[in-house]
């Protein structure tokens, strides 16, 4: 497992918005997501990364080389599907291919014939034509049939139906298990996150607030309903939220069942947390601030 994408101290200052310094490696063999609201900066990342957005300080570095540099051979190794596709409502799904096909030595026809049929886009219609969700399919063909070593892929799913979103993601873990491969995506869709990711990471007024497995992050969290009230002087261990002193939500579920039974505190019932309730918390934390 190696680091493919190394950002390194980034910043970034746009009018009222400041991003960074962010510190961050992607590894090869991964699923990374990355979780924020609107405005978060995760799509500004995205573009740093393939250097269509500047920055203030700090580099960027894919496959060791610099994306401010001279040597852009890096940018056939990986694939960018932005939200919105600008330019192409003109443009057929087939001449769209073929004005794509010819800039990737890797080009896979085949695979985009079968997403393509797969996912019922109709190749002859103008792009402009097309629902959100059907360009959404499309443009995972053209990404997808790229065959790079990197999907850099913003919100790919949010427009399409659930059982095209589901078809999606089997794709992207068929597509993972073709070789060394990273993909790295932006997501508020909690199947999303459930399904594909290795790791999670969390983004808030252009901030980056922590990797996390996501497995170790999910286990992590627990809420508790105690047999008594707690009182409001004592705060359990990676305590987040309660309500009425008697259902406390953790953080660091380990250290807080130390800490009730050290200290002799009963509860009725403990219960992990749903992804959804992980995320909400992780985003926004409930006490006020981002986590």
């Amino acid at each position: 497992m190696e680091s493919w994408i190394k950002v390194n101290q980034m910043e970034k200052n746009m009018n009222d918005f400041k991003m960074g310094p962010i510190e961050l490696e992607f590894e090869s063999g991964m699923i990374h997501v990355i979780v924020g609201g609107n405005g978060s900066g995760k799509s500004t990342l995205f573009k740093q990364i393939m250097n269509l957005v500047t920055f203030d300080a700090g580099s960027i570095e894919v496959f060791g080389s610099n994306v401010a540099g001279e040597d852009e051979g890096w940018k056939k190794r990986i694939a960018y599907q932005p939200q919105t596709l600008v330019g192409c409502d003109e443009f057929t799904g087939r001449q769209l291919m073929q004005l794509i096909s010819p800039l990737y030595p890797n080009w896979n026809q085949s695979l985009f014939d079968d997403i393509a049929r797969s996912l019922s886009v109709p190749l002859n219609k103008k792009f402009g034509k097309l629902s959100q969700g059907v360009q959404q399919k499309l443009a995972i063909a053209l990404t997808l049939a790229r065959d790079t070593d990197i999907l850099l892929l913003d919100e790919p799913t949010s427009h399409m139906d659930i059982p095209a979103k589901s078809r999606v993601m089997d794709l992207f873990v068929e597509w993972m298990e073709r070789g060394e491969k990273l993909i790295i995506l932006s997501s508020h869709q909690t199947e999303d996150i459930r399904k594909l990711a290795d790791y999670l990471l969390f983004m808030s007024n252009g901030k980056l607030h922590g990797k996390f497995v996501k497995d170790e992050l999910v286990s992590s969290f627990k809420k508790y309903w105690l047999e008594k009230e707690l009182s409001s002087q004592i705060k359990l261990p990676g305590e987040i939220d309660r309500k009425n002193n008697r259902l406390i939500v953790t953080n660091d579920a380990e250290k807080a069942e130390a800490y009730l039974l050290s200290h002799k505190i009963g509860w009725i019932e403990a219960e992990s947390l749903e992804m959804d309730e992980v995320i909400s918390y992780m985003v926004v934390n409930k006490n006020g601030g981002v986590l």
